[in-house]
């Protein structure tokens, strides 16, 4: 696989961790104007009924047009203890939220001013509950273009992008909570793969990864 250029995500899709999981190098792009609805402040997880979304708001002047590192969290709607009590309730009875709930949850206690620094403290607990060791690089400003022989996932891994565009990408089923209700749900939450699969999740990233010909 060639270096990935990424946003910052919040607690991003098995799509954006394979690329975190074979990389040889993350480029991940804090310096454009910010997106509304991508993953860089939502999340998808499976509930009983199907996915759901967790937002998390942010503050922001519709009159300007900000870069991401500049996004600033919002307290609005008590949104912390909501996205807990979510993960609670989908993922309390997975094989696996026991042994790593202790270790996602307090991050939503800690009082984070800047999205980017939530989602960088979600994504490098992740790494080290999965032991992954990404080389993850951080922009200082706007990559118009992709460095030479990056491959750039930016616009390609968000909610609203189908994930079969990206040929090397084809999520493995694996366990879910709900499945008997809902049938399998791809390209989830880390979060989904973290507590149904724990150290098996790794071979899941491992085995969605198609290598090219």
């Amino acid at each position: 696989m060639n270096p990935a250029l990424l946003t910052s995500a919040y607690l991003g899709p098995v799509h954006y961790y394979t690329k975190l999981y074979a990389a040889p190098c993350i480029r991940e792009e804090r310096c454009e104007h910010y997106v509304k609805q991508t993953y860089r402040n939502r999340c998808i997880i499976a509930g009983p009924d199907g996915p759901l979304a967790l937002t998390i708001p942010i503050e922001h002047d519709a009159t300007a047009r900000p870069a991401t590192r500049d996004i600033r969290i919002s307290g609005h709607g008590n949104w912390r203890h909501r996205h807990r009590t979510a993960l609670t309730s989908a993922y309390e009875n997975s094989p696996f939220f026991e042994y790593y709930a202790d270790d996602i949850l307090p991050l939503y206690e800690r009082p984070y001013t800047f999205l980017v620094d939530f989602n960088e403290a979600l994504r490098q607990t992740v790494c080290r509950l999965l032991e992954l060791a990404p080389r993850v690089e951080v922009t200082s400003a706007y990559l118009s273009e992709p460095p030479a022989g990056h491959d750039d996932f930016r616009e390609s891994i968000r909610p609203k992008t189908d994930y079969a565009s990206d040929p090397a990408f084809r999520p493995v089923p694996y366990w879910q909570v709900f499945a008997q209700r809902n049938g399998f749900l791809p390209n989830l939450s880390i979060a989904d793969l973290l507590f149904n699969m724990g150290p098996e999740a790794r071979l899941v990233l491992r085995d969605s990864i198609v290598e090219k010909k």
